[in-house]
């Protein structure tokens, strides 16, 4: 069982034989042991101890390990912007929504990535999934930096914050207070170490208007006017990557008319507020996927009819402007036999989430009196959420992600999750080989150069070292 410190002092007790303080810096004495026992602690610290100082100082801890072990936040930026150039192609990115398990989770992804010489691989969290998993994105970069390094990973670790989404209807009502939100999340995730961001403004396009620029208007203005201040706060020598879009999942599919509005206007309005700035790296569109796919009365997912033609299309207009290409959302719970068609339209990224929560609730090994728990917290919880359609079978599968954050800790400690996770780390290969980004390290390598960054420790540290 991992230890939870309770205070500043456990936890640097925690630390003995394995790293010390010097100063400003963390200094790693006993690798090996440091990444099999007390970066384990760490981060069940990070995420469950009760004193906010301790939480502070596991953070802090983590973070300066990842720059001394060589398992730093990183921009996907000059990949993609080398993709947009036509020097590597051939491999769709997968970006992976971590919703629980994150530390093993991520340890996992990094294990398998490490054996299968995969560099090309996004870890990401959207703002509606931090809400429900209890996972703000301080939580979110110290648990998945905790697992890249308990996995003996060298290399980027490409954190992304996924669907920056504006509410349509908060945007409605006031424009400005929407907007203000999403530039807080932007803040916030950069000032924590987010290196990847994704804006989407697409709940934005009003397709009554009668031309497609001016569908896309509020679409791409938002969009640039966030790039500008993710351009302003973005770290030295960092160049966040950006992500736009331009359909929402679940609408109708995108066309070249589209896409060619909205970053026409995008470039147009970027340059107005930031001449000559580094825009964005990749669109997402839409080709008939939803989120979470569409469950059936018997509770399982209907199959879905997508248009890989929009990608491989769309994807050359998109290069031409200067991106890598289309983003893929919502194709974690797609049949496996389509996943090798991805890399083949020159996709640039695919978004997979509810696929690996799905294996975890579905699993054999899951134990069924947490399954009946989880049944129970959806029906006491989540009852105002319930279409007046749905089978209880469609109801408890739509929303049982919710109940992720108040089961957060029974998740990570579950007896039978060796197990599990080896499930997951077969489809992860899987994922990997089908996706084409099996021996892309040095090809990352080549590219991308994390940034090593160093943070003042915090006061609680300070005050327990002098003592």
């Amino acid at each position: 069982m991992s230890t939870v410190a309770v205070s500043v002092a456990q936890l640097i007790d925690l630390l003995a034989g394995t790293a010390h303080l010097d100063g400003e810096r963390l200094v790693v004495d006993d690798e090996s042991t440091f990444r099999e026992r007390t970066i384990r602690d760490l981060a069940w610290t990070a995420a469950f101890s009760a004193d906010e100082s301790t939480v502070e100082v596991a953070r802090w801890l983590i973070w300066e390990a990842s720059q001394e072990l060589g398992a730093r936040s990183a921009s996907i930026q000059d990949l993609y912007l080398a993709r947009a150039r036509g020097e590597v192609h051939g491999f769709t990115v997968p970006a992976i929504n971590l919703r629980t398990q994150t530390f093993d989770m991520a340890r996992t992804i990094y294990e398998t990535a490490s054996s299968a010489d995969v560099g090309a691989v996004i870890l990401e969290l959207a703002r509606s999934e931090q809400t429900y998993t209890y996972q703000r994105p301080v939580d979110y970069v110290a648990s998945v930096l905790a697992g890249a390094i308990a996995a003996d990973w060298h290399g980027p670790v490409f954190i992304q914050g996924d669907h920056y989404q504006f509410n349509a209807a908060k945007y409605a009502a006031d424009p400005e207070k929407m907007t203000e939100e999403i530039r807080g999340a932007c803040r916030q995730a950069l000032a924590v170490g987010y290196r990847n961001i994704d804006i989407d403004s697409s709940t934005l396009v009003d397709l009554s208007q009668p031309d497609v620029d001016r569908e896309q208007h509020e679409n791409y203005v938002r969009a640039a006017e966030l790039t500008a201040l993710i351009r302003e706060l973005e770290p030295d020598g960092v160049t966040v990557s950006v992500g736009g879009e331009i359909g929402e999942v679940g609408k109708q599919n995108s066309t070249e008319p589209e896409l060619r509005a909205y970053l026409d206007g995008y470039r147009r309005e970027l340059d107005r507020l930031r001449p000559g700035a580094t825009g964005i790296s990749k669109v997402s569109v839409q080709t008939g996927t939803s989120h979470g796919g569409v469950p059936l009365p018997d509770g399982s997912i209907a199959e879905v009819k997508l248009d890989f033609e929009v990608i491989r299309r769309l994807g050359e207009v998109a290069r031409a402007y200067g991106l890598a290409g289309c983003v893929q959302h919502g194709a974690s719970t797609l049949p496996d036999e389509l996943f090798h068609r991805f890399p083949a339209v020159e996709a640039a990224e695919i978004h997979l989430a509810t696929g690996f929560q799905n294996l975890l609730f579905e699993h054999p090994a899951f134990p069924a009196e947490l399954h009946a728990e989880i049944h129970d917290w959806c029906f006491s919880n989540a009852l105002d959420e319930r279409k007046k359609d749905q089978t209880d079978e469609q109801f408890v599968y739509s929303s049982r992600k919710k109940s992720i954050g108040p089961l957060k800790r029974q998740l990570w400690d579950l007896p039978t999750k060796d197990e599990i996770l080896a499930s997951q780390r077969r489809k992860i290969g899987f994922l990997f080989a089908e996706l084409q980004v099996t021996g892309t390290q040095e090809m990352v390598g080549r590219y991308v150069r994390p940034v090593e960054s160093h943070r003042p420790s915090p006061d609680a540290l300070r005050g327990v070292a002098a003592g």
